[in-house]
This record gives C-alpha cells, sequence and structure tokens, in this order.
C-alpha cells in the first residue's frame, strides 16, 4: 500500500484514539473493526500471548471507565449489559499486535495506527511548543503592555454625563414677588 492510499483512512484510525489513565490507547472493538475480525477472535489470540502484552501494553477497562466511555462514544453495539469490558492497547500493544496476528491485513492497519500515533504525537508536541511561546511572551511583555491594557480600559470606559435636574425650578422677579413655578421640560 501507498501512502496516498491507505488501507484504512487515518482520520477513521484518530477517532480511535482515546486518552485513559493519562495514555493515548485504542480498544478492542475498534482495533477488531479495523482488522476487518470479531472482537473474540482478537481476544483469544492476545489470550494464548498474554506474555507479550505487559500491563504497560494492555489493560482491561473498569466498570467505571466502561461506563464513562459507553456515555461519551455513541456505539449501538455496546449496549448489552452482559457484554464483557474492552481491552486497551497502548501504542506498544498495538504494534505487538501484528506479531499474534499474521494477516496481511493485520500488518498493513498496524503501519497505519502507527502513522496515527506519530502524528497525534507530533500535533500535541506542536501545542505543548506554542503554548510554551505563549507564556514565554506574556512574561516578556506583561510589563509594557500593562500601560497599554489600562489605557484602553480607560478609554472603553465612558464618560460621566451631568445629571438632568428633577423637579421645578423656581424664578423670582426683581421687585420681591415670584412667578409661578414652572416646570422644566425634560431633555431627552
Amino acid at each position: 500500500m501507498t501512502d496516498k492510499h491507505p488501507i484504512v483512512p487515518v482520520e477513521q484510525i484518530e477517532k480511535t484514539i482515546f486518552f485513559l489513565r493519562g495514555l493515548k490507547v485504542m480498544l478492542s472493538p475498534h482495533l477488531a473493526e479495523l482488522y476487518n475480525i470479531e472482537t473474540r477472535v482478537l481476544v483469544q489470540a492476545v489470550k494464548r500471548n498474554l506474555e507479550r502484552f505487559p500491563e504497560d501494553f494492555m489493560f482491561q477497562l473498569t466498570r467505571e471507565e466502561f461506563e464513562s466511555l459507553k456515555s461519551q462514544i455513541v456505539i449501538s453495539s455496546w449496549g448489552g449489559a452482559r457484554r464483557a469490558r474492552p481491552y486497551a492497547f497502548t501504542e506498544q500493544g498495538v504494534a505487538m499486535l501484528s506479531s499474534v496476528l499474521r494477516s496481511k491485513r493485520a500488518v498493513q492497519v498496524n503501519i497505519e495506527i502507527m502513522r496515527a500515533f506519530v502524528r497525534l504525537r507530533q500535533m500535541l508536541d506542536a501545542h505543548k511548543d506554542l503554548r510554551r511561546k505563549l507564556a514565554a511572551l506574556e512574561k516578556k511583555y506583561d510589563d509594557q503592555f500593562k500601560i497599554v491594557f489600562e489605557a484602553i480600559a480607560e478609554l472603553m470606559t465612558p464618560p460621566e454625563k451631568p445629571r438632568k435636574k428633577i423637579g421645578f425650578e423656581v424664578k423670582e422677579k426683581p421687585g420681591g414677588y415670584r412667578k409661578k413655578a414652572t416646570r422644566k421640560k425634560a431633555e431627552g
């Protein structure tokens, strides 16, 4: 297979990579679907070769993790109450699967999965680098821009309007008597 025509689209693979227990993992039902085999066949192959799958390569989800994932992922086939909890495979566990599942498709799919993990790692590293650069810029220009931000805030504050007078205004005429009180019209 060439890079232009992968056996499984990278986007499809990326949608099945989750973060569990601080690790990037893929679940046994998704892997079985990608390999075009039944989940039970995948799990049987793994169980026959358990020595190849230490806990940092593969683990079974807890009930809480499974319930949480079921609520987040809309997959109708996960509905049954008696369904076994899926296994989660780390990048190394997925790589080990190619030695257990020896079909041509399994090898090709694993190549695409490894590329997806690499791409995901590169994206995460790029975000970390960007975050670090922004923090450095904030520190460097914090004092200089503080004055600018204060000036902008002052410009954005609306000026106080003079208050309108409420009530009656009494004007006295020269000579001692008062003119009738008049109501001042409200300006508006």
